[in-house]
């Protein structure tokens, strides 16, 4: 939904996935939806160090401005700390916190730079979690590597304040999703992807001089 919005106004858009075939699927559809907008994908498995540097290094080549990074790779392992399986920390913490992590370290000198020379704001999107602020039953290590990642973003907000690039953790409950129809809870329970997707543009369009370092936003009743 958020690539979706931001290719109908008009930003080209330079995306990832490490289901090949679900995203090359996806950039035909948005290629044929939206023709006037410069569409690529390249597939990398970003929880792999490597993968996230070759994914950020194939960006710079194209010799593009980059001025929205989304760092939105995740992953969701229930169970709990006690008795959750071996890996399971590791497992989501490189998918949810590392991806994010390697991914901005190569692409950020190049947004730097853009904003020295032009002083156009660069912004970077951090999909957190509600999990990120608040404890919950079977969340285990997913709260863990969540709550990692809102930590990196904060302190990714202060390092990039003097460079005119705006950073926002995006602390999201549950949106609908295909994963959640198979639990039969009612979708109306729910918040709508492009409700989160609306949000990320509106904080697009703010001043220069305004930053939201945070968005927090849960389902009408709470979170599931």
């Amino acid at each position: 939904m958020t690539a979706e919005l931001f290719a109908a106004n008009g930003h080209n858009l330079y995306l990832c996935s490490r289901n090949e075939r679900a995203l090359y699927k996806a950039m035909e559809e948005l290629m044929t939806k939206y023709p006037g907008v410069t569409i690529k994908a390249k597939p990398f498995d970003l929880s792999k160090k490597e993968n996230a540097i070759a994914f950020g290094k194939w960006i710079l080549g194209l010799g593009i401005s980059i001025d929205v990074l989304f760092n939105n790779a995740g992953t969701f392992e229930p169970g709990s700390v006690y008795d959750e399986a071996d890996g399971a920390l590791e497992g989501q913490l490189e998918t949810n916190l590392y991806s994010a992590y390697h991914l901005t370290r190569i692409v950020l000198p190049k947004m730097i730079e853009q904003n020295a020379s032009t002083g156009t704001a660069g912004f970077i999107f951090n999909m957190c979690s509600v999990a990120s602020i608040k404890a919950y039953p079977n969340g285990g290590s997913y709260s863990i590597s969540k709550t990692a990642l809102y930590s990196f973003s904060k302190n990714l907000r202060e390092e990039m304040k003097s460079h005119g690039i705006k950073v926002t953790s995006i602390i999201a409950g549950a949106a609908y999703t295909d994963s959640w129809a198979k639990t039969g809870i009612d979708r109306m329970r729910f918040m709508e992807a492009k409700d989160i997707a609306k949000m990320i543009y509106a904080v697009t369009q703010l001043s220069a001089g305004a930053c939201v370092e945070e968005i927090l936003i849960r389902p009408q009743l709470g979170d599931i």
